[in-house]
């Protein structure tokens, strides 16, 4: 479902800014709005720290990584 929005008075350099942007990415203003809109709000969830160790390669024991002299 498609929705229009309106945003109003944006300063001149925001707006010249956006312009150069979808120059630069070869579309219009209203395609590179919504890309920014895009990438800004529809983010990949973040992963919880258990799954950021859990993704951790296991790469030896506790004792290959001791360098204590004896």
């Amino acid at each position: 479902m498609a929705t229009n929005l309106v945003v109003r008075n944006i300063e001149p350099a925001v707006a010249q800014a956006l312009k150069e942007a979808a120059a630069a990415h070869g579309r219009s203003a209203e395609a590179e709005h919504r890309e920014i809109l895009r990438a800004a709000l529809c983010r990949p969830a973040r992963r919880t720290f258990k799954e950021v160790l859990a993704s951790m390669p296991d790469v030896g024991d506790d004792a290959d990584f001791n360098f204590r002299q004896r």
